[in-house]
């Protein structure tokens, strides 16, 4: 059956967007057509996003799937008067937690991805400016102030990792390409031998790599699966020679390798 599907929110959708996401991944058809629809933060919108959701559902000829993470109870209820079938994210849970902890909800939108806490704040700020400052080992000084030091062969996912751990967790983390000079010296680059409690390295299948630098250097010799090959062989044997922690990066998202390394590094 052809449905449509709309996540309504009242601010930027992030939240029902990560959920539904999850949900959906444990299905093998998923509908393929999605509408978001962010800022639903007025009586007027509301109305106007029932509207779409009954056209939808008229011409698909079937109830679209309609997953709301609305605040304001009157707007959920107006919601509720599509043509849709309505998973209301706060309905689930909200009024639940609220008679278990004794507490009323503060029914304010925008809560969990505004700025918050100005210094926690003030901190993500911060560890983005580190991570790109640190980016490729552009800079050696200063390690000390670094929570983590990821190190790898090129494009093997350090950068986007170090950035996500600074934007979501506020942890500063530079990162160090190892490169042939490095694999010639049969051991860690001197810069990072004081900081080796600090070091996380990450791999990846060879073949992945390669198609990763084809796209960047096109029938490069830094490109060939050969070089991919002996440059993964020859970090991997470094990262064991040195008892540092390392995950592959082939087959998860940046997302689970933040969180990977978060827990196995202690980093909290």
């Amino acid at each position: 059956m052809k449905r449509t599907l709309f996540l309504v929110s009242d601010r930027t959708g992030i939240t029902v967007d990560t959920l539904v996401h999850t949900l959906m991944t444990q299905f093998d058809d998923p509908p393929e057509r999605r509408i978001s629809l962010p800022f639903v933060d007025n009586q007027a919108k509301v109305i106007a996003a029932v509207q779409q959701i009954n056209r939808a559902a008229e011409k698909d000829a079937a109830p679209p799937l309609v997953f709301s993470s609305l605040i304001d109870a009157g707007h959920r209820e107006e919601l509720k008067k599509c043509a849709g079938i309505v998973f209301d994210f706060f309905d689930a849970f909200l009024q639940p937690l609220s008679t278990v902890m004794g507490l009323r909800p503060k029914g304010a939108a925008g809560l969990s991805h505004g700025m918050g806490e100005l210094s926690q704040y003030d901190e993500r700020v911060d560890a983005v400016n580190f991570a790109l400052n640190y980016d490729d080992g552009v800079k050696l000084r200063n390690l000390e102030r670094a929570d983590i030091i990821l190190i790898g062969v090129s494009r093997s996912g350090k950068t986007p990792t170090c950035l996500y751990l600074a934007m979501h967790y506020g942890v500063r983390a530079a990162n160090y390409p190892l490169t042939e000079e490095d694999f010639e010296r049969h051991g860690l680059p001197e810069k990072l031998r004081e900081h080796r409690h600090k070091l996380f390295g990450l791999t990846i299948a060879p073949e992945r790599l390669q198609r990763i630098r084809e796209e960047r250097r096109p029938g490069s010799v830094y490109a060939s699966l050969a070089v991919c090959r002996k440059e993964l062989i020859e970090a991997e044997n470094l990262f064991k020679q040195n008892d540092i922690p390392y995950l592959e990066s082939t087959a998860i998202s940046i997302e689970e390798m933040a969180a990977a390394i978060m827990h196995q590094s202690g980093i909290k």
